[in-house]
């Protein structure tokens, strides 16, 4: 990053760090000392956050997607993210293939295939279908609902507020800066920092979540193909593998590591979505695609505001509500990381690439690989949903493994993954690093490795000691204060941005009163010199009758 205005000096961690950690090694370590006490308080936790709160959850997120709108063709959609004069640092490809390596992209790719099966066996809401195809558009609408505007609107959020902070009013890239417009230098204090921790401590479990993941998908994927056996020890083995190249990455920086490999990243992605929908049923693909979309958009608003206090159904409280709260658990790191990339793009340009683009991905990547999964079961090509029930890892490589040229397309799902490892370990150490060093935009090597490693080993104590549930349902538990903190936030941008936009109607309005005085008095001095000059060679009389 080159040095200006906007590159604050390396800082050393603080209290935040300090506290965050002791936090994160005590969870661990009950986790590994006790995995099923945790695991029955983060139960306990989870279904009493659900079921009092799964309303608050279901209004929240669906604000949040309409406050982005709105924000995007309102006159607040012409500010900018850094200074009027400032252009995005990173071209829109590189820029997009980045938002996706931040760590959403494991999601795309594990739950790509197996949720849209998932709900074609458990249907959504308990509904009662009379056909087996009713029943695999339900599943693969809510499947794509899940991952496409509500996440990103959340991670938007916060990525402004942050992105606006930092590079507009210079403030540190911290959670607790959004506030600095409400609170003032309160949050330099105890405020600022309790905000900062909750915002590391919800990170710190989502990415643990998705590193364990990962593992169990490479791992998957290698036994189906290999038979290398799929253990924890396998597992165990890839995480260390990813992290070293992780710090390989990171010792790389930001615009060498994370910008060079998710580029690499998207290209991969693209070729094999291109490979499935070209080696597979074409046609199918193109018509699911069609149907997904336009069911996606005709039910949007009733699936957000849809619940079941007639039915008691449980299904809404253990996916639509509980993704809900997953995202949110997740704002905070994808916020953190997609404002630093996001410097000098405009906010209706920036919420047109973070919130409109990746939500036609998903609706094209859920639409063609959960598509393809449920055209093999229905047809009983491949016991998909067999499979899927349990094994859930394995869900993409049986799909992939059942089209033309599946060795390739296979290798290139675990090369996608492997890369998606790296880089969302990369984004997630750089981003905790800045988080717990006071806000630096270039923290140091040794903070995010330490990060690095921390998550790493929380992600491969809980998959020993089968604590990875409750880690992940840990987190759920954790964005019910933090949806709150998000609510306050939006307070805050709406009064940065509105003092913002009036200042710049007025400077607007000065500057084109100035020009307008400028051209007057060009005007006048034009006409004093033809005045002068016409007047040279007239007579007393002449000049008399001229003035």
């Amino acid at each position: 990053m080159p040095k200006d205005s906007y590159t604050y000096e390396t800082e050393k961690p603080g209290i935040v760090f300090i506290i965050s950690t002791i936090f994160v090694l005590a969870f661990v370590i009950w986790g590994f000392v006790r995995p099923n006490q945790l695991a029955e308080v983060a139960s306990q936790s989870l279904n009493f956050t659900i079921e009092n709160f799964g309303w608050f959850y279901m209004i929240i997120a669906a604000f949040f997607v309409s406050f982005i709108i709105f924000l995007a063709v309102s006159p607040y959609g012409k500010l900018r993210l850094g200074q009027p004069e400032d252009r995005p640092e990173y071209s829109f490809y590189s820029w997009l293939g980045m938002l996706f390596s931040a760590g959403i992209g494991v999601g795309f790719v594990f739950w790509g295939v197996a949720e849209p099966v998932l709900y074609y066996l458990d249907t959504p809401l308990g509904r009662d279908l009379e056909t087996q195809a009713e029943a695999a558009q339900l599943g693969l609408n809510y499947s794509i609902f899940h991952w496409a505007f509500h996440p990103w609107a959340i991670f938007s959020l916060v990525a402004l507020a942050l992105g606006y902070v930092q590079f507009r009013k210079g403030q540190p890239a911290l959670i607790s800066s959004a506030f600095y417009p409400l609170f003032g230098d309160r949050v330099r204090g105890k405020l600022g920092q309790g905000i900062d921790i909750l915002a590391v401590l919800a990170t710190s479990t989502g990415v643990a979540t998705t590193f364990g993941l990962s593992a169990m998908q490479i791992s998957g994927g290698l036994s189906y193909l290999t038979g290398i056996p799929n253990t924890a020890a396998t597992q165990l083995i890839i995480i260390a593998i990813v992290s070293v190249l992780f710090m390989i990455s990171a010792a790389s920086g930001l615009d060498k590591g994370i910008r060079y490999l998710s580029i690499i990243n998207l290209t991969v992605a693209g070729l094999l979505l291109l490979f499935t929908i070209f080696l597979g049923p074409t046609i199918y693909l193109l018509e699911t695609f069609t149907t997904s979309l336009g069911a996606y958009i005709a039910n949007f608003v009733p699936m957000s505001l849809t619940m079941t206090p007639f039915t008691e159904s449980s299904w809404l409280g253990t996916n639509t509500i509980f993704y809900w709260a997953w995202h949110i658990s997740w704002a905070p790191f994808m916020g953190m990381f997609i404002a630093r990339i996001s410097r000098g793009r405009t906010i209706r340009e920036f919420i047109g690439g973070v919130l409109l683009v990746p939500s036609l991905l998903a609706v094209i990547w859920f639409s063609v690989f959960g598509g393809s999964a449920l055209g093999l079961e229905m047809n009983g090509v491949a016991p998909v949903a067999d499979i899927v029930t349990e094994t859930v890892e394995l869900a993409l490589f049986v799909t992939l493994q059942e089209f033309p040229l599946s060795g390739l397309t296979n290798g290139l799902a675990i090369i996608l993954i492997l890369i998606f490892f790296i880089t969302s370990a990369d984004s997630a150490s750089y981003t905790l690093g800045a988080m717990t060093s006071r806000g630096s935009l270039d923290p140091t090597l040794f903070t995010k490795i330490t990060w690095g490693i921390l998550i790493a080993g929380t992600a491969s104590v809980l998959l020993l000691s089968n604590g990875l549930e409750g880690l992940q349902t840990a987190s759920i538990v954790a964005a019910l204060p933090f949806s709150i903190i998000m609510a306050i936030m939006i307070i805050s941008m709406l009064k940065m941005f509105t003092q913002d936009l009036r200042k710049e109607r007025r400077q607007r309005r000065n500057k084109q009163m100035n020009e307008m005085k400028e051209e007057i008095l060009t005007q006048l001095e034009e006409e004093i010199d033809d005045f002068n000059r016409d007047s040279v060679s007239d007579t007393e009389d002449e000049k008399k009758d001229r003035y």
